[in-house]
């Protein structure tokens, strides 16, 4: 996908990986919306991009993608500033072993939220124009870690989600689905991301190496 005057949505974007993310797609000319629960931090990395990019390639909202009503707030500010979505990145993620509900629910929880949510501006379905969806896993999702067992958990259903999501969209595009006369196409790839390690290729459920 050629990321020139794409509009790309990234969780978790004030820090670590997810800056990082907002970097490469911005200097591919993307504009990016950064979506995180750390004001202070998005605020600075929104006011550091203005500087290299410009103001009107970024968008920075406080949310926290464990709430329903915070993620779709800000995905419907996302399509009345900017038109729509093309890209989303899921990268918002802790690991917190003492606080297992709450890492079930922004690790897991919050990547089904978003997607789901975002699915309804980006699907050709429902009259968006289709994209990516990146999801951000970790070798944990791929070999368990015996010192972190619920972020593990969280890990290994980042990576089922992603690949059954990658099947059922290829599944769509492959047959379409027929509503009277018209054909409606879905138009997806669905892609995991393993933290530092390496890719994980959905489309044919096996690891890819980097």
């Amino acid at each position: 996908m050629a990321l020139n005057g794409k509009i790309a949505v990234v969780t978790g974007a004030a820090m670590g990986i997810g800056a990082a993310m907002t970097e490469i797609l911005l200097h591919n000319s993307a504009k990016v919306i950064l979506l995180d629960v750390n004001d202070s931090a998005g605020k600075t990395l929104k006011e550091a991009l203005d500087k290299k990019h410009g103001a009107e390639t970024t968008l920075f909202i406080n949310c926290d993608v464990t709430s329903e009503e915070q993620t779709q707030a800000a995905l419907q500010k996302t399509v009345e500033t900017f038109g729509g979505i093309d890209i989303l990145c899921n990268n918002a993620g802790i690991l917190d072993e003492s606080q297992w509900e709450k890492t079930i629910s922004v690790n897991l929880m919050g990547i089904v939220r978003v997607t789901y949510l975002a699915l309804k501006y980006m699907s050709k379905l429902t009259g968006g124009r289709g994209g990516v969806i990146v999801n951000t896993a970790s070798l944990a999702g791929l070999f368990p870690l015996m010192s972190c067992p619920v972020y593990t958990a969280t890990k290994f259903g980042v990576v089922g989600f992603t690949r059954a999501m990658a099947v059922r969209t290829v599944f769509l595009d492959a047959y379409s689905l027929t509503f009277g006369r018209r054909k409606v196409y879905s138009t997806f790839e669905i892609i995991g991301v393993s933290q530092n390690v390496r890719d994980v290729n959905v489309s044919d459920g096996l690891p890819r190496g980097r």
